[in-house]
């Protein structure tokens, strides 16, 4: 506990420093805030070696309870998922992982970051947590490796709860689609303005952060900027669902922000139609990431869904 009051100590003093919207104090003060946020809401945080990448992760929860794993989306990290998992630590065993290319695992150039290869690692930190069995919940990104387990892990996966996932093409182009097409890749940010005009377009309800916050972001993309670029091409190297939809056989959900600027959702008439068992819901008022804009409304309807899918298994 002293470490974590040392932590708070200082972060205050961050933020009394990034006052002068000194950027390196916006990141530090993004990395301790997030993992005292994480502490507070119960999760505890670890390092689980697997496949040789050693990932970085918070766990909380009865692990001899039902496992819940939330995959983040590209660019992120662990630390978009917190509030939201506050809702779910209570009843089941949760466990948040950085991705590889991401957060405090970290980035190398010879890692394979295809959504299959990604796939694979959560079965491998899965079989190295010594659990069977999951739901799994994921945005954008994680939403498309969540899909791809439910179609390649079949045995593994218990149910998909998916959160404006990328994976299909949208009959409707987003704003981000119309500028990847135009040759400019919003994410791969080159200036404080391109990282505002960015951060506008990931979510319609943004919770509130300060500058110097928002200016340790911009300079957290401008620094990795070649490393996106390099995730997001092997992301897009080839359309890993494609006609694969059918082999979703777990159950559904899918949760969509209507605003959502980043993956359209014209794309919800393309997974009904491609998965058998799938409920759909539409949240009119936001954008591409509910899970931040209104983490309690999006943790009750996933925590619905999951309790409702463990009350059938049991059965």
């Amino acid at each position: 506990m002293k470490k974590w009051i040392v932590a708070a100590l200082a972060l205050a003093g961050l933020a009394s420093w990034g006052l002068n919207a000194n950027p390196v104090a916006g990141q530090l003060f993004m990395q301790y805030g997030g993992q005292l946020e994480a502490r507070v809401h119960g999760f505890a945080e670890k390092t689980v070696t697997a496949t040789g990448i050693a990932h970085r992760l918070y766990e909380g929860g009865d692990a001899s309870k039902p496992t819940v794993v939330l995959l983040h989306g590209y660019s992120a990290d662990k630390d978009v998922w917190p509030r939201f998992a506050a809702h779910l630590v209570k009843d089941y065993h949760v466990v948040i992982p950085d991705m590889a290319g991401h957060g405090e695992t970290g980035f190398q150039p010879g890692w394979d970051y295809s959504i299959t290869a990604q796939a694979s690692r959560v079965v491998a930190l899965m079989d190295a947590l010594d659990v069977q069995q999951f739901h799994v919940v994921g945005n954008s990104m994680g939403g498309y490796i969540s899909a791809t387990l439910a179609a390649n892990y079949p045995d593994r996966v218990w149910s998909v709860s998916a959160l404006d996932p990328a994976g299909v093409q949208s009959p409707k182009p987003s704003k981000m689609a119309q500028m990847v097409a135009g040759g400019r890749n919003p994410f791969e940010v080159q200036s404080a303005e391109q990282f505002k005009e960015f951060y506008a377009m990931t979510m319609a309800k943004p919770p509130y952060l300060p500058q110097f916050v928002l200016n340790g972001m911009a300079k957290t993309y401008m620094d990795r900027r070649d490393e996106l670029a390099t995730i997001f091409k092997a992301i897009h190297q080839m359309d890993v669902l494609g006609n694969r939809l059918g082999d979703i056989k777990a159950p559904m959900l899918l949760l969509w922000g209507a605003k959502d600027e980043l993956i359209d959702v014209s794309s919800v008439p393309v997974w009904q139609a491609g998965v058998k068992n799938l409920r759909a819901k539409v949240y009119d008022d936001l954008g591409h990431m509910p899970m931040v804009e209104a983490p309690e409304e999006s943790a009750r309807d996933v925590k619905v869904f999951i309790d409702s899918v463990q009350t059938a298994a049991a059965r």
